[in-house]
């Protein structure tokens, strides 16, 4: 499973802890800063983009959003489930 995690913090030991879990079961998880990431929004092809580069299409999302970035974190949230990209905090 290819998993993104969404946090401002890797070194926080809560995101350590996701990490490590996630790489012990075999998992490719990719870390994105939220405020460096931006996003292409349009509905005919929904992308995110981080550091200038478009990013994968994940399997899941593991949204991990500061008070600071709370508004522009849930839209990047939102940017990825338009891609199809089930978040960790879904009712799915």
């Amino acid at each position: 499973m290819k998993i993104c995690l969404m946090t401002q913090n890797p070194q926080l030991y809560s995101s350590k802890r996701i990490i490590e879990a996630a790489k012990a079961r075999d998992h490719e998880i990719d870390v994105l800063d939220t405020p460096n990431a931006y996003m292409n929004v349009v509905s005919h092809k929904p992308r995110v983009k981080y550091k200038g580069h478009e990013v994968p299409i994940y399997d899941a999302v593991i949204p991990r959003i500061g008070a600071s970035t709370t508004f522009y974190g849930l839209a990047v949230l939102r940017q990825f489930e338009m891609m199809g990209v089930r978040p960790l905090s879904s009712n799915f």
